[in-house]
């Protein structure tokens, strides 16, 4: 499949009256903001590291200020400014999903009339629910838009999307039809729609794949498997679930190109995306960005941190220091990106902490802890940990070829030898792993309470 000539001309002549004339009418006519938001962003993330440090101190203090007094929520805690504004936010209540679900109400500054309301699948257990204005909502998509140009994307290319949405509706079905979007479902992605969009391009190459993690591991699959190996793609854009490591691989093997993945959440926040380096840069004048220990201390670079985030452009429901139940690594303030942007860093996008099995010691085994052993044993095609106390856990498995018991001593031994700890261990070997409610795989699955003691 061959990317060049004609077809990139054309739809280069046709992002170009994109840009300047159908995205601008629509903004007009939908009372949105994209392309305003689009342009600014362009500018926004070659700022100098001080500049980009300012304005967010100074969304952050337009957002804590207005909170203060137009959202109940925050009036009736009567929090007390301060001329710092970092000490002004750690005075702010860390909020769960729970705590907005059950007075979602109260955190609306004025009313709802007009407003859009946002959800998320629920796959942690409880659905997110935000409300926002369009003009909010818009500068979310020039923030998603401008992630995938850091992976190549040129506005008014065809590309093929997997997603969650069922019913588009018609604002969607005219993003999909002037943006060029062959738009799946990754809840229909059997092998034979999967071949079916496969052949398809091979017919019309587009450059571009983009949707969640999993089902973007699931085409390369089986396109590895029907032989679909002429597919070449300029990049590949992950969102949604985890972009574990096998992945990645798979992907970028199959598809000989490079998995550009994204980290936000339906919400709204826009937290980082991986820049033509691979590097996950923080959109920090969108989204401030805490990791915090088990005590709501900030954690030091380089260590593993909850994730806490303040959404500094929604004014119309401001989520202030939003615990998401994600796990993350930061690079130091000093470390800089060959890609030339100076959007802080973080290291690594670990996990949810429902991801995470600890031992009674103290020790913790993420995800890729268990990824990286069974990667190693063919004779297993699929697992999931389940831990239900402190005192060990459950490994269920399905048999693949070559499979006996023998297997699972292995597996055992490599476990402890990693963990330098007997950790207890049950294995249970079933016909089927189902997958959570919003379709996506789960590998670890912790019943424990969070760590941290939320209010």
């Amino acid at each position: 499949m061959r990317l060049g000539g004609n077809p990139i001309n054309h739809s280069m002549l046709y992002g170009g009256v994109l840009e300047r004339v159908l995205l601008p009418l629509g903004d007009l006519a939908l009372g949105t903001a994209f392309t305003a938001n689009l342009k600014a962003w362009r500018a926004i993330q070659w700022l100098p590291a001080q500049t980009l440090g300012r304005l967010q101190e100074d969304n952050l203090r337009r957002l804590l200020t207005h909170a203060s007094t137009k959202v109940p929520f925050y009036r009736e805690r009567e929090i007390h400014s301060s001329q710092d504004v970092r000490s002004w936010l750690r005075r702010f209540p860390v909020i769960t999903k729970r705590d907005v679900k059950d007075r979602i109400d109260d955190f609306i500054a004025g009313r709802k009339d007009g407003l859009v309301n946002v959800t998320s699948s629920g796959s942690s257990g409880i659905q997110g629910s935000v409300y926002m204005s369009k003009v909010e909502q818009s500068n979310v998509r020039a923030i998603m838009v401008l992630w995938w140009e850091w992976a190549g994307y040129r506005l008014g290319e065809p590309i093929v999307q997997t997603g969650m949405t069922l019913n588009r509706g018609w604002v969607k079905s005219l993003k999909d039809f002037f943006l060029r979007t062959d738009y799946r479902s990754a809840f229909e992605l059997d092998e034979r729609v999967i071949s079916a969009l496969l052949q398809g391009l091979r017919r019309r190459p587009r450059p571009m794949l983009l949707g969640y993690a999993s089902s973007l591991y699931l085409i390369a699959q089986v396109a590895r498997a029907l032989r679909f190996d002429d597919i070449r793609l300029r990049s590949v854009v992950s969102w949604g679930d985890k972009m574990f490591d096998h992945y990645r691989r798979t992907i970028e093997a199959q598809f000989g190109t490079a998995v550009h993945d994204t980290y936000g959440c339906t919400e709204g926040f826009m937290i980082a995306a991986q820049c033509p380096a691979q590097r996950y840069h923080i959109t920090s004048p969108q989204t401030h960005v805490e990791l915090l220990d088990d005590d709501f201390r900030e954690v030091a670079p380089g260590e593993l941190g909850h994730v806490v985030v303040t959404r500094l452009d929604n004014y119309s429901m401001p989520l202030i220091r939003y615990y998401l139940g994600d796990l993350a690594i930061k690079e130091p303030a000093n470390v800089s990106c060959p890609c030339g942007r100076n959007l802080p860093l973080l290291r690594s996008v670990v996990g949810r902490d429902t991801d995470i099995v600890r031992t009674a010691s103290g020790k913790r085994m993420i995800v890729h802890f268990f990824t990286a052993i069974f990667e190693q044993v063919p004779e297993i095609q699929q697992f999931q940990v389940v831990q239900r106390d402190l005192h060990g856990m459950e490994i269920a498995f399905i048999p693949d070829r070559g499979f006996h018991q023998g297997v699972l001593g292995r597996v055992e031994q490599a476990i402890h030898d990693h963990l330098q700890e007997r950790f207890p261990i049950r294995f249970r070997e079933v016909a089927q792993i189902p997958p959570t409610p919003s379709g996506k795989p789960q590998i670890v699955q912790s019943f424990l309470e969070p760590p941290v003691a939320l209010g």
